[in-house]
């Protein structure tokens, strides 16, 4: 019989706190979110930062070591630009990198970016990799689509295969096609879901729990296989 974890329980795990994950990766250049994403994010928010008296901001969830937000507070600093963008960065492991000295540092929050809830909306949320080590994977991306601002940009990792009905098998073509039903793009090739916009997403999908004995998926590292029922 197949052991499904509650959140609780996964958030233990070691397969959940897995230290290699964006513990290493940097802003730009080859191990970046710049390489990962296509664009580099920083740049992306500085084009729409414009003369916005508030400025725009980047949440990443799942952030690791927040190595990319430290990054991206040091190069506004050095470019006169520190009030342009609000940086956050939430992790289930404090394991932050040091802050620095340049310029307003990113929020780092140790936390679970299941119940966790900002109290702002963002122009740019990412999360890089990061849902191949939650359980609820459906609910995360649902509850951060509203945290979108009206032209705010969300784009997560997101591999369907490890989403499974209860009875083991892919939520498959028809989760593909709710989603983008939805409002989401579904890039299958590259295994990454985006959207541009706020919504309350409703999916008719409830969460049961989730496995973390999965193995390998297509990183190469041990991820989760999260299981609903459809309702």
């Amino acid at each position: 019989m197949r052991r499904l974890l509650d959140t609780a329980t996964l958030e233990s795990s070691a397969v959940v706190a897995n230290s290699a994950m964006n513990r290493e990766r940097q802003l730009d250049g080859v191990n970046s979110y710049a390489r990962e994403l296509g664009f580099n994010p920083l740049d992306w928010l500085l084009d729409r930062a414009g003369d916005k008296p508030d400025g725009v901001g980047w949440l990443d969830l799942c952030c690791g070591s927040g190595r990319a937000l430290i990054r991206a507070a040091a190069r506004l600093h050095r470019l006169g630009r520190t009030g342009a963008v609000t940086l956050a960065g939430v992790d289930l492991v404090d394991h932050f990198d040091p802050p620095g000295t340049a310029g307003l540092p990113p929020r780092l929050v140790c936390a679970s970016v299941a119940d966790w809830t900002p109290n702002r909306r963002f122009d740019l949320i990412t999360c890089v990799h990061g849902l191949h080590y939650v359980g609820d994977k459906l609910g995360v991306l649902a509850r951060a689509a509203g945290w979108l601002t009206e032209h705010g940009r969300l784009v997560a990792d997101l591999d369907l295969d490890a989403v499974r009905l209860a009875d083991g098998r892919p939520a498959g073509a028809r989760l593909t096609r709710l989603l983008r039903a939805a409002g989401f793009t579904v890039d299958r090739r590259r295994r990454r879901v985006s959207r541009t916009g706020p919504a309350t997403i409703s999916l008719p999908y409830r969460y049961l729990g989730a496995d973390d004995r999965a193995g390998p998926n297509y990183t190469g590292q041990p991820a989760v296989n999260s299981y609903y029922i459809e309702s």
